[in-house]
C-alpha cells in the first residue's frame, strides 16, 4: 500500500480517537469532582467558611483526579474508536488490504507517549503542590481565619476581650446583617455595638481588619462615666485586631507533597530515617508506574474493542474500566503496604505492572495473531446465553393450579 493512504488512515484514526478521548477525560474528571463536591460543601458550611473556598479546593483536587482520569480517557478513546471501526466493518477492510494491528497501533502509541509526558508533569510536579494548597485551605478553615470562622447565629470570640455575633451572612460572608459586637480593654472600658448591616474591609496592616457597620447604636461604658454614653450612627468603622493564627506547616510534611526529584533525593538521603526513605520509595515508584502504564493501555483497548462476530456487545467497554480501576486501586494498596514496611516498595508496584502488562500482551496476541481470535469471545457467549435463559424465565407464563383457579 502506498505511503499517502497510510498517512490518511493515521489522520482518520487520530480524529476518531481524540473526540471520545477528550470527552471521556472531561466526564471522568467532572464525575470525580462532583463526588467530592458535596462533602466539601458540608465541610465548609460546618466550618462557617465562604462558598468561594469550595471552588478553590476543587481546583486543587483536579490534578489528583487527572492522575486516574487521563489513563481512563486514553484507554476509552482508543477503545471506542476501534469499536466503531469494527462495528462498521472498516476494521475488516483495513485488515483485508494488509494493514496489521501493529501498524494501526502507531497513532494510539503516539497519543500514549504524549499523555504519558503530560501525566508525568501532573503527578510528578503539579499534584504535590496542589495537594499542599488543598491542605492549606482546610487548615485555614479549621484554625479560624476571619471570614471563615464567624458562624451565623453564634457568638465568636475574636481574641480574649472581643465577642461578635452575626444573624445573617450574604455573598460569601462579604455582607453581614444583624450585628452585635462587644469589646473590652484592660482598663475596664466596654464598647457595645449593634447595627443593621456591616462588612469587613482590609487595611494596610495584615493583623488588623476593619468592620464597617451602618444604621446602628454604640454604647460606651467606662468606669466613672455615669450615665453611659449612647451614640446612634449611620456609618461607623471599628478596627479589629485579628486573633493570632499559627502558620501552616511547610510543604513536604508528607511524601505525597513532594515532587519526583524531591522524592528521589529523600529516598537516597542517608540522614533520613528508614521509615521516611521507605515511604519516599513507595510514592516514587507508584508515580513512575502511573506514567509507564499508559504505554500498555493501547494493547488492552484494542483487544477489548473488537466484539465477537455478529455481536454488538459492549462487554469490552465495561471490562476495560473495571480492569483499569482495579489495577489503580491495587497500586494504591501496594503503596500503603510498602510505606508501612509490609512489602518491598519496588516489588509492590512493578510486579503488578508486569502481570498487568503480560495480560494485556496476551489479549492483544489472541486478537492479532490467532485466526478468528476473540479475547473475550467465550465470556461474551456465556453472558449472552445467561441473558437468553433469564429472558425465557421472565417471559414464561404462570401455570395455574387447582388452588389458584378462582371459584365460579
Amino acid at each position: 500500500m502506498p505511503v499517502v493512504p497510510l498517512v490518511a488512515i493515521d489522520r482518520y484514526l487520530l480524529r476518531l480517537i481524540l473526540v471520545p478521548l477528550f470527552g471521556t477525560l472531561v466526564i471522568a474528571a467532572m464525575l470525580l469532582l462532583l463526588e467530592k463536591m458535596l462533602s466539601l460543601f458540608d465541610f465548609v458550611i460546618n466550618e462557617g467558611g465562604p462558598v468561594s473556598v469550595v471552588w478553590k479546593m476543587l481546583g486543587n483536587l483536579l490534578p489528583e483526579y487527572l492522575g486516574l482520569g487521563i489513563p481512563i480517557g486514553v484507554m476509552l478513546g482508543i477503545l471506542l474508536a476501534f469499536r466503531r471501526l469494527a462495528l462498521a466493518s472498516e476494521l475488516d477492510a483495513m485488515r483485508a488490504v494488509g494493514l496489521s494491528y501493529g501498524r494501526m497501533l502507531r497513532v494510539p502509541f503516539l497519543l500514549a507517549l504524549v499523555f504519558a509526558v503530560i501525566n508525568f508533569g501532573i503527578v510528578g510536579f503539579l499534584q504535590p503542590f496542589s495537594r499542599y494548597n488543598y491542605e492549606g485551605l482546610r487548615y485555614e478553615l479549621r484554625t479560624g481565619a476571619l471570614g471563615a470562622s464567624i458562624r451565623v447565629g453564634e457568638f465568636a470570640r475574636l481574641g480574649p476581650r472581643m465577642t461578635l455575633r452575626v444573624e445573617e451572612s450574604q455573598n460569601g460572608g462579604a455582607d453581614l446583617a444583624g450585628i452585635f459586637l462587644r469589646a473590652a480593654d484592660a482598663d475596664g472600658r466596654v464598647l457595645a455595638v449593634t447595627a443593621e448591616r456591616g462588612r469587613f474591609l482590609r487595611t494596610d496592616d495584615p493583623d488588623v481588619i476593619l468592620l464597617r457597620v451602618s444604621n446602628g447604636t454604640l454604647v460606651h461604658d467606662a468606669p466613672g462615666d455615669r450615665p453611659q454614653r449612647v451614640l446612634a450612627f449611620a456609618q461607623h468603622d471599628l478596627p479589629i485586631n485579628l486573633p493570632p493564627i499559627d502558620r501552616f506547616r511547610a510543604r513536604g510534611d508528607a511524601t505525597l507533597e513532594l515532587s519526583i526529584p524531591e522524592l528521589y533525593a529523600l529516598a537516597h538521603d542517608r540522614a533520613a530515617s528508614t521509615e521516611v526513605r521507605r515511604q519516599a520509595r513507595a510514592t516514587l515508584n507508584r508515580r513512575i508506574v502511573q506514567c509507564v502504564v499508559l504505554f500498555v493501555l493501547p494493547l488492552l483497548a484494542v483487544a477489548l474493542a473488537v466484539p465477537p462476530k455478529r455481536s454488538t456487545s459492549a462487554l469490552g467497554v465495561f471490562l476495560s474500566v473495571v480492569v483499569l480501576v482495579s489495577y489503580h486501586k491495587l497500586t494504591e494498596y501496594g503503596e500503603r503496604m510498602a510505606a508501612i514496611g509490609r512489602v518491598d516498595p519496588v516489588l509492590a508496584q512493578w510486579i503488578p505492572f508486569a502481570l498487568f502488562s503480560l495480560g494485556c500482551l496476551w489479549l492483544f496476541h489472541v486478537l492479532a495473531e490467532r485466526p478468528g481470535g476473540q479475547p473475550i469471545g467465550a465470556l461474551d457467549r456465556l453472558l449472552a446465553g445467561f441473558g437468553q435463559r433469564l429472558g425465557r424465565i421472565w417471559r414464561r407464563p404462570a401455570i395455574l393450579t387447582d388452588a389458584t383457579v378462582p371459584a365460579g
